[in-house]
């Protein structure tokens, strides 16, 4: 049957899964609202909310981020805390079921899924400490968003992103010595790519820059220092990054709007990057010129 043939020759391209950008990313959080609050200050809108779980969707431009304060629906090891962590990633991808059973060929574990009534099964595997990755059909009529969540009334279901922001990628902390197996996790999965050391984004260029093959996101690994305890136990994704072809723009327009910016020791805005400073805990963003 050639639709078959077509799915099953995924495999044999330089992007494995079908990679095709970041559709959102979750955090998990025991104070929603604060949460919801400093993503309004950058940007973000609440558009939707869950169906059937304490989970809101934040929305701007092309990005969505999940705020969840669902016990039932968190990782094992995501218990509530009042400072957000990053829970979940969705990859999309041209075929969920496809990209999920692959993944799973090459190696990665499976997350058992619980599916309520009116939700959809939206496949995944287990990232780095309790995360998680999510497989999303890439479709243009159809989401995840219309089946499991239900529109706030009265609101813009799609505002505009500031100041062209958009998905630039994740920061993932990893432990001592653990660089190569990350990389290797993240070529044999999804086909990520190593960047040269001399190719830099941002202020903050440490670590290692994976790029995704599909070019629309970059994922950056991180080492404890030198001399530092082992901290394998706390590897974790750490931040996102939000790309934007005009960093001290945006810069103005986020400050207008009450964010405020790391301005000290090396860290200092420029027209690479800007650091937001932490809240909620450590709650960070991070700009970066791109493209």
């Amino acid at each position: 049957m050639p639709l078959t043939v077509d799915r099953e020759a995924i495999a044999e391209l330089p992007n494995p899964l079908g990679l095709a950008g970041i559709e959102f990313v979750e955090y998990a959080t025991s104070r929603p609202q604060a949460l919801g609050q400093v993503l309004e200050t950058i940007g973000f809108r609440p558009v939707a909310r869950h169906r059937s779980r304490e989970v809101l969707l934040y929305r701007q431009g092309a990005m969505n981020i999940v705020i969840n304060a669902h016990d039932g629906a968190r990782p094992r090891g995501a218990q509530p805390s009042e400072t957000p962590v990053i829970t979940a990633v969705g990859l999309r991808v041209r075929d969920a079921a496809t990209a999920y059973r692959r993944a799973l060929d090459r190696g990665a574990w499976a997350v058992p899924v619980q599916v309520e009534v009116m939700e959809l099964h939206i496949p995944a595997i287990h990232g780095v400490g309790a995360s998680r990755l999510y497989f999303i059909d890439r479709a243009d009529a159809f989401s995840i968003w219309d089946v499991d969540f239900v529109p706030i009334p009265t609101v813009d279901k799609h505002p505009p992103a500031l100041v062209g922001l958009h998905w630039f990628g994740l920061v993932q902390y990893i432990g001592n010595d653990r660089m190569e197996d990350w990389c290797e996790f993240y070529r044999e999965l999804f086909g990520f790519e190593r960047l040269a050391d001399t190719q830099r984004f941002g202020i903050l260029p440490k670590g290692r820059i994976l790029r995704s093959p599909c070019g629309s996101f970059y994922w950056q690994l991180i080492e404890p220092e030198p001399g530092q305890l082992d901290v394998e136990g706390e590897e974790s994704l750490q931040r996102i990054g939000l790309g934007t072809p005009d960093v001290p723009a945006a810069v103005a327009a986020l400050r207008a709007r009450g964010v405020a910016f790391v301005e000290a020791g090396e860290l200092h805005t420029g027209a690479r990057g800007a650091l937001t400073v932490a809240q909620l805990g450590g709650l960070m963003f991070e700009l970066v010129k791109y493209p």
